[in-house]
């Protein structure tokens, strides 16, 4: 059974690690952390940052992962491209979908801005099917508009 996440108590957290450190490597790598400790029944979470045209793997926790996503592939790569969160139940049923991971089952992306442009996606995979409800949307764009707001 999957945890209520108190992404208020999260958000402030994160507030905390990231407000005056310049370093965006440093704090995304901090974030991805602090979401993994959060979180239950995930088994990735990380940051894919836009260059060249692609989707580039930033910092994450979890098992290896795929290196480059063209925006408009793979569930990552849509979101970048449509600039809209997706929340998907079953990645298995999601047309192009990227499997980095097998275990992977279900998976929601949101999309980070700065300048009012998409410049990368913060992605978060389970194993669970159907794991991420309308509540951790919100939750978790809360925590993509703090990233947002210290120009990480």
């Amino acid at each position: 059974m999957t945890r209520k996440t108190d992404y208020q108590l999260l958000s402030r957290e994160l507030r905390g690690l990231i407000e005056g450190v310049n370093h965006v490597v440093a704090n995304l790598a901090n974030a991805s952390a602090l979401i993994n400790e959060y979180l239950s029944d995930i088994n990735w979470v990380g940051f894919y940052l836009l260059e060249d045209n692609k989707l580039v793997l930033g910092p994450f926790q979890g098992k290896v992962a795929c290196i480059e996503i063209a925006i408009g592939k793979g569930v990552c790569g849509t979101a970048a491209s449509e600039d809209r969160t997706l929340l998907v139940a079953n990645v298995h049923e999601f047309k192009g979908h990227i499997a980095c991971d097998s275990a992977s089952n279900s998976e929601i992306v949101i999309p980070l801005h700065k300048d009012n442009k998409v410049y990368g996606v913060l992605d978060i995979d389970s194993p669970m099917l159907n794991r991420f409800t309308a509540e951790d949307k919100e939750g978790l764009e809360l925590l993509a508009r703090v990233i947002e707001e210290y120009g990480i």
